[in-house]
Order: C-alpha cells, then sequence, then structure tokens
C-alpha cells in the first residue's frame, strides 16, 4: 500500500476529500431550504386563512412587510393614479408572454399602497409598452395579499416598467410617499370594467425538491469516496499481480 504516499494519490485523496465535503455542505444546505420551506408553508397557510387587516396594522412607509407578514390579506381604500402605472415586463402564465399591471393606489393620508392588479396576456417585447385596460375612477376598495419586494438590478424602474417589483425603486418615479412592499389584488369594489388574471396563489403544500437534491448531493459525495476506495484496491491489485509475475519460477526435476 506504499503506492497511496505517493504524490499521484496524495492529491487525489485531498480532491476526493475536498469533493466530498463540498457535497454534504451542499446537501447539509438543500436540508436547511427544506426546513425553511416547510416555516414558510406554515406561515403562508396561517396567513391565507385570516381576515383581512386594514393595510395600516401591516405595511409601513418606514420599512418593509416582515417575512411572517407576506400572503396576509389587508384592505386599503384610496384612489388610483393610473398616471404612475407600471408595467411588470416578461410575465408568463401557462407559457404565454404578458405583464402585469401594477398600479398605485393612493389613500387619504397622501400616501399610496403599490397593487398588482393582475396579468394581462400580450406579445409585447419589452420594447414598446402596451394598452393597458384604465383604471375606474372614484375611490375603490381593494383587498390583497401582501407582498415582499424584488431585489437586485431587475428592479431598476426605466419609462414605468421593469421587471422585478420593489417599492423603494418605484418610490423614485411618483410623487408621494409609498408603503413599502406591495398587494397582489384580491378583490376590487366597485368591480372594475376589465379584470385582470388575478394572481396565482402559492402551494403551500409542496415541500420543492429540496429534500431529494440534499440525498443527490450526499449521495455524490458517498459515491467519490466508494470512487478512491475502489481505484485504491484496483491499484493494489494490479501491484500485488505483478509482484506475483516477477517471482523466479523454480523448475521441478523428475527422477
Amino acid at each position: 500500500m506504499r503506492f497511496l504516499l505517493s504524490r499521484r494519490w496524495v492529491l487525489f485523496f485531498l480532491v476526493v476529500v475536498a469533493l466530498a465535503w463540498l457535497a454534504a455542505q451542499l446537501g447539509q444546505w438543500q436540508f436547511h431550504r427544506l426546513d425553511q420551506r416547510k416555516q414558510d408553508n406554515r406561515i403562508t397557510a396561517t396567513n391565507l386563512k385570516l381576515p383581512p387587516a386594514p393595510v395600516d396594522d401591516v405595511l409601513s412607509t418606514e420599512h418593509g412587510p416582515r417575512r411572517s407578514d407576506e400572503w396576509r390579506r389587508v384592505t386599503v381604500h384610496g384612489t388610483w393614479d393610473d398616471a404612475h402605472t407600471i408595467v411588470l415586463k416578461y410575465q408568463t402564465r401557462d407559457a404565454g408572454p404578458g405583464v402585469d399591471v401594477v398600479t398605485p393606489l393612493v389613500t387619504g393620508n397622501g400616501a399610496a399602497v403599490l397593487v398588482d392588479r393582475g396579468w394581462l396576456s400580450t406579445e409585447n417585447s419589452g420594447a414598446s409598452r402596451p394598452k393597458l385596460p384604465a383604471v375606474t375612477t372614484g375611490e375603490v376598495t381593494v383587498t390583497g395579499w401582501v407582498r415582499r419586494d424584488a431585489t437586485g438590478s431587475a428592479t431598476q424602474v426605466n419609462q414605468l416598467s421593469t421587471r422585478a417589483l420593489a417599492s423603494t425603486k418605484v418610490a423614485e418615479v411618483v410623487p408621494y410617499p409609498l408603503y413599502r412592499g406591495f398587494v397582489d389584488l384580491a378583490q376590487e369594489s366597485p368591480t372594475p370594467a376589465t379584470t385582470l388574471q388575478p394572481t396565482e396563489l402559492p402551494d403551500d403544500t409542496s415541500n420543492g425538491p429540496h429534500f431529494f437534491y440534499g440525498l443527490q448531493w450526499w449521495f455524490f459525495g458517498a459515491l467519490a469516496i466508494f470512487g478512491f476506495c475502489y481505484l485504491a484496491w484496483d491499484e493494489f491489485r494490479q501491484h500485488r499481480d505483478r509482484r506475483r509475475s516477477e517471482r523466479p519460477q523454480h523448475a521441478t526435476v523428475h527422477g
């Protein structure tokens, strides 16, 4: 087994150990994500069953909604500001292209809530603004689900359009303060002349693929160790067979 101390095998061993450790860590990360998914599912299931709360009980102009508030229903009274409607581009439903239509609802205190009014089927490529259905004039009452802001460079607002919605970015292009986060519309009163396709609610019963991904990473780690052991045994067997073949053969003398 002295060959295991050679430079080639020592480096091979270190690589296998590193790969096995990395696979173990990635598997553990997936199981942590599974635990987080289960916790999110419990929060979502609870929030979806709660009665609507006044918007000021959940949202604020000072800070974003808590993780535990996502998918909580709120009620907002106000008037639509159609002049600052935001187009949320590249949104698909059933593999069909479209956009989400997001309009600020200005409340009596002067601040506005961003409301995702729903999805509109359109062939819009993002280069031009599609024709959007008009809002209801006068005061309306909206009930919807609380959502947290997206993050990253896709949230930049350009010519009242964006690829991901963040109230902090929209606040830079509207003339009034915004409640942080936004609301996916569930019901509007009075009913608008044109209704958009409503938000698809999350599946709070699915734990996603994290469990199987975790097992997969652990399997890869075990496979790396098994492969090293097999190759080491095969190398040992070849050395053994070579030594046997090199032993001198003694002739048998017959009298």
